[in-house]
């Protein structure tokens, strides 16, 4: 005895091709749809890092001008002067080595 009469049997036939092609093309779509949303979730993480970075940089800015002594920045343009002006001095007396 047959599970299913024949012309049920065809008519199952008949609907099943069209489902399951219904079925690749959500499965298609789903995919496609899934792979633009990690692209644009990776473009959102790329701008909130740039964004915090420029926060950090800005928060920096203000942290120098607003808690580091006038006193200390000035001590420290001297010596970095001081020190540049001793490798230039080194190079120069390179320069005139060679030649």
């Amino acid at each position: 005895m047959e599970a299913f009469p024949a012309e049920l049997a065809g008519w199952l036939d008949a609907v099943e091709a069209p489902v399951i092609a219904a079925l690749f093309w959500m499965l298609h779509a789903f995919r496609r749809d899934f792979d633009q949303r990690v692209e644009h979730g990776d473009l959102r993480v790329s701008d909130g890092l740039q964004r915090t970075r420029e926060e950090l940089a800005g928060f920096k800015i203000e942290v120098a001008r607003t808690y580091v002594p006038l006193s200390l920045i000035r001590d420290v343009d001297q010596r970095l002067s001081e020190q540049l002006r001793r490798i230039e001095d080194r190079l120069d007396e390179l320069r005139e080595d060679r030649r």
